[in-house]
């Protein structure tokens, strides 16, 4: 049966609903798949669908297809998170029960003061950033809609804890106590969490907890509640949060990654839209993307996947349009300078009246290798803008401690309150073309720290930064210029995306308006296109160089600067879809230059990188000209030679792409001194350029020189010339203890094709992660301990060799709108468990490593046809 598409309905008009987030989801968009209906009238009259079940129980039928991808049919909202619920936990228990521990601040209770007394440092500014007592304000003002997901996705979370013997979980949690029930208001401080990750978190790690007036190091350890445990001896406190605060120098960068397109029905074979979606996440931890297909008769039918503990997939599609997100270069929070009052370090002058610096103490408990975890409190410091900072911690020493200058620091974040975030997603979820899709955003829907690129059966593609960015008044960002202008140091703060404010002034708060302090729909940069949108973590301002978007406020991101690798080669190959940039690469778009999904997929996988198709041919012909003479004492020519015949590409078989990684992990910092061709703002895509001749093909080139260091980094780890990169870069998940254990490989190694996104410059974005723990988690996992400028090449310490990918490409599909409806194919690709013993485990994994695709199913007769195990899940409401 083919599917019935609908024109959009331009100037349909929408109930006007700002960001009081609980209620955005009450209108969001009721009725959306019927094109021709009109959703405007009372709010209160507005039909919410099928919310809970009508007789106080919960049911879900779930069906797995193949590698284990679950499909949850239910008769209302609340019912189908109950069943989502139930299958995250199936898959992945032990990290969402971590996850609610730490979103509790409970950590130190059950697993001790940690690494550098990391947990009571965590738990400590988690309190004081409201992540639970936040979420437990919150939580009554939700939408009916989110209070259905959150409730029905801890019913349903819940049961499968309360069903299954604590000794058959997975080894990571097995028979632990804090695997338990949990509350909504548990999940909603988890959704805190998240939202967070891209501002408070930053500060969760020493910034707020060393804020103390005078920051006397003594003030901030933590004191014993009971006189009788003032025996009890704590760690230095302090000087751990210091050291881990003042071990951040860049407030932009959050690890994260993306790339998306939004292809237009120009540019489609069927004159449809299509969608890449690529996010470029960490395979350990709470960030995790899950896939799900979810559907509510005559209400939600949809296929993504999100971050664990999201009720709803976050990268999405359903029948009529699909999106994806790119983390932002937008700016989610601000740091005020507070001036004190003379002689006060408690309170400060704004606008010429004095304002209180409030504080409140908080407890939590620290197992301390007794019996029972011993009670510990601090007390914290608020301004009306949020919790006190240390600047002095995080900025190194930049800025003066609290009272220091007379003046003290404090932030306001722009995703304090995430309790619309369900909202946003079920809107995005249920929206019937663009117009309702741009609707979440007129209605001040946030997608927190991520970019939005869309396509529909329409054929348009769109792109809006639509992150949680501050909106300050003309005058305040009048003031930020000068200031960057002015001061170099000012400037030095904000390119590391640190917006510091003046808080004695009310010119710099931001302006509440219609969307309680962030930036409104008409002032976020967007474009809608026919041919195509993009982005792969630049700014805004290249979505398309066809239609530079300028003129929006510096905390979006820098207007005429240089953009990334991936972003760089992702607009080649949208430009010219036809060429296929080595002889033996597929084109993007085949020879017709049209896009399909397979073709898609295929653009993630063909392994393309921008800076082997910039520098290779330089780098063959100076090898060519140096022959056999060493360059800093090495004989190039055994490199040389697979750097001659490699294909270009980071593909299994792929013989001279190790070379040209340790290359260009060296010649990369020395752009600027090389390099010949500047920046030009009008040719973003192929500027900077242009290796210097100096010395070209002598023991003096710059670029020799940097083969040489790399080929020295090889030679000291025993990698040959002519070794395949699937032979030395893999995939090896590894844990299968709790919190405090000592870690065990749970695989044999599997190859991974793909580059690292800024060393390579490679679409297909992977990398090596060398933190000994899972992302966001206490996990133990074995890490490699790595060579400098290498893209992370183990140095074989602790038996790890080669390069052991941890992150990058994660879920991932191409997407094209057919007459048939969409036709989609991707994978997840670290698996769907996290759970060794689950037959999901590294099925996906294979299937990437293999580059063999799979079919990701919403039509009803092709899930059917596909079911492997089927079940229904029921519980009381």
């Amino acid at each position: 049966m083919k599917y019935k598409y609908k024109t959009a309905q331009d100037g349909r008009q929408r109930p006007t609903v700002r960001l009081l987030a609980a209620a955005i989801g009450t209108v969001m968009l009721a009725g959306c798949f019927d094109g021709d209906s009109d959703s405007s009238g009372d709010n209160n009259t507005v039909d919410k669908g099928p919310l809970l079940p009508s007789n106080g129980q919960y049911q879900a039928d779930i069906r797995r297809t193949t590698n284990g991808v679950p499909h949850i049919r239910a008769n209302d909202l609340a019912s189908a998170a109950f069943g989502h619920g139930y299958v995250q936990a199936q898959d992945n228990v032990c990290l969402l029960a971590e996850a609610v521990v730490k979103a509790r601040s409970e950590r130190a209770k059950y697993f001790g003061p940690g690494p550098d007394n990391i947990n009571i440092i965590n738990d400590f500014s988690f309190k004081a950033q409201k992540i639970l007592s936040g979420a437990e304000a919150e939580y009554p003002t939700l939408s009916d809609e989110s209070k259905a997901m959150v409730e029905g996705f801890t019913a349903g979370y819940n049961k499968y804890v309360s069903d299954t013997d604590p000794s058959d979980l997975p080894a990571e949690c097995r028979d632990q106590p804090w695997v338990k029930e949990i509350a909504p208001t548990d999940l909603l401080a988890h959704y805190r969490i998240v939202g967070q990750y891209a501002s408070g978190a930053l500060f969760s790690t020493g910034a707020v907890f060393l804020a103390i007036p005078g920051e006397d190091p003594a003030a901030a350890q933590p004191t014993p509640v009971m006189a009788a445990k003032s025996d009890t001896a704590l760690p230095d406190v302090s000087a751990s949060a210091r050291a881990l605060a003042s071990s951040r120098d860049n407030y932009q960068e959050t690890g994260l990654a993306s790339n998306a397109w939004g292809v237009g029905g120009d540019l489609t074979e069927q004159g449809r839209g299509a969608l890449l979606a690529n996010p470029h996440f960490p395979y350990t931890g709470h960030r995790r993307l899950y896939q799900v297909q979810m559907t509510v008769p005559d209400y939600l039918h949809i296929n993504g996947a999100g971050l664990l503990g999201t009720a709803l997939p976050l990268i999405n599609f359903n029948d009529r349009l699909a999106w994806s997100h790119t983390v932002s270069t937008s700016r989610r929070f601000t740091m005020y300078e507070l001036t004190l009052k003379p002689g006060d370090n408690l309170t400060y002058i704004k606008d010429g009246e004095e304002k209180p610096i409030t504080s409140e103490t908080f407890q939590i408990e620290v197992n301390t290798g007794g019996p029972n975890p011993v009670t510990v409190e601090r007390t914290f410091y608020f301004s009306e803008y949020g919790p006190m900072l240390s600047a002095n911690a995080v900025t190194s020493g930049g800025l003066p401690k609290w009272g220091e200058a007379g003046t003290a620091y404090t932030y306001r974040d722009a995703n304090e309150n995430t309790s619309g975030l369900l909202d946003t997603w079920l809107g995005m979820s249920r929206a019937n073309n663009l117009n309702e899709f741009q609707d979440v955003f007129r209605n001040c829907g946030t997608t927190l720290w991520v970019n939005s690129t869309y396509a529909d059966a329409d054929g348009n593609a769109f792109y809006i930064d639509s992150s949680s960015a501050p909106h300050l008044s003309e005058e305040a960002l009048g003031v930020i210029e000068f200031k960057r202008g002015l001061s170099p140091e000012y400037n030095q703060l904000f390119d590391a995306g640190l917006t510091l404010l003046d808080g004695s002034t009310s010119r710099d708060d931001w302006v509440e308006g219609e969307c309680a302090g962030l930036t409104p729909y008409e002032k976020k940069p967007k474009l809608v296109r026919s041919d195509w949108v993009q982005n792969s973590n630049s700014s805004y301002w290249s979505t398309n160089p066809a239609a530079f978007l300028t003129g929006y406020s510096p905390l979006y991101g820098a207007e005429e600067a240089e953009i990334n690798p991936r972003t760089r080669l992702g607009i080649k190959m949208l430009q010219n879809p036809a060429d296929s940039g080595f002889p033996d690469a597929p084109a993007p778009a085949g020879q017709d230059g049209k896009f399909s999904a397979q073709e898609l997929i295929s653009v993630i996988w063909n392994n393309r990188a921008w800076y082997a198709e910039a520098f290779l041919p330089e780098l063959r012909e100076r090898c060519t000209m140096i022959g056999a003479t060493p360059v800093n004492g090495v004989d190039l020519t055994p490199w040389c030679g697979p750097l001659q015949t490699w294909d270009g590409l980071y593909d299994l078989d792929s013989v001279g792409a190790h070379i040209f990684r340790v290359f260009i992990g060296n010649y990369r910092n020395q752009f600027d001194a090389d390099l010949t061709v500047a920046f030009d703002p009008a040719n973003p895509v192929y500027t900077p350029a242009g290796p210097s001749a100096a010395g070209k093909g002598t023991a003096n080139d710059a670029m020799l020189q940097a083969l040489a260091t790399g080929v020295q980094a090889l030679e000291a780890q025993g990698i040959a010339p002519d070794a395949q990169l699937g032979a030395v870069q893999y995939y090896r998940p590894s844990g299968d203890v709790p919190p405090g254990g000592t870690p065990v490989f749970q695989s044999q190694p599997i190859p991974w094709h793909g580059g690292d996104g800024n060393v390579d410059g490679a679409f297909n974005a992977i990398g090596v992660v060398t933190d000994n723990v899972a992302e966001d988690t206490i996990f133990p996992r074995i890490a490699p301990s790595t060579i400098a400028n290498t893209a992370g090449l183990s140095d074989g310490t602790g038996g790890v060799d080669g390069w052991l990918i941890a992150r990058g490409t994660s879920w991932h599909f191409g997407l094209e709108f057919t007459d048939n409806g969409p036709q989609a194919y991707g994978l997840v690709s670290y698996s769907q468990s996290s759970d060794r013993m689950s037959e999901f485990f590294t099925d996906q994994a294979e299937r990437y490593s293999n580059k063999d695709f799979r079919k990701l199913y919403l039509d009803e007769s092709e899930i059917e046809a596909n079911v492997i195990s089927r079940m229904e899940v029921s519980g009381t409401r």
